[in-house]
């Protein structure tokens, strides 16, 4: 009876202890992120090039380049300008105290003007998401008028700040 009790005893310990190692206990924990609206943007040059007074005006484009989180709305805005006396209805090169007409339009057929907010139009875009820029064409032209036509021969020069809201 000895050898049975004791073999009994071992196995019922083995019993409690598989199932002491066997029990667990758990939980769930939330995980989250927000997204925040962002843009970035770059543009380049628009060169009108060589400039004969009398021989027709010159058009040209360039490109504002515009990245934002998908779904996110922005406008494009384009200031005056750097040319004292420039303004959005008529904005100028310089060239010392010279100076050269030109304008900036949403369109090729030049009948909108391209402004900052409050004068113009601004350029309306949505974002496809950070990797992807949204191109936002600017349409530049130089017109043959009578004021281009007496400009003093010369290398003539602005910059437009581009601002965009979102």
């Amino acid at each position: 009876m000895r050898k049975v009790l004791i073999s009994s005893l071992a196995a019922a310990s083995v019993l409690v202890a598989g199932s002491a190692s066997a029990a667990t206990v758990g939980t769930t924990f939330g995980v989250s992120a927000t997204v925040l609206k962002s843009c970035s943007v770059a543009a380049t040059a628009l060169a009108f090039g060589n400039y004969t007074p009398g021989t027709g005006g010159l058009s040209v484009n360039s490109t504002v380049n515009v990245k934002c989180t998908s779904g996110t709305t922005f406008a494009v805005a384009l200031d005056k300008g750097t040319t004292a006396g420039g303004l959005i209805s008529q904005r100028l090169m310089a060239n010392g105290a010279n100076t050269l007409q030109y304008n900036l339009y949403t369109a090729a057929a030049f009948g909108t003007i391209f402004g900052d907010g409050t004068t113009g139009v601004t350029a309306p875009g949505t974002g496809v998401g950070l990797g992807t820029a949204v191109p936002i064409t600017v349409f530049g032209n130089l017109p043959d008028n009578a004021t281009n036509q007496g400009a003093v021969p010369g290398a003539y020069a602005d910059t437009i700040g581009v601002t965009v809201t979102y």
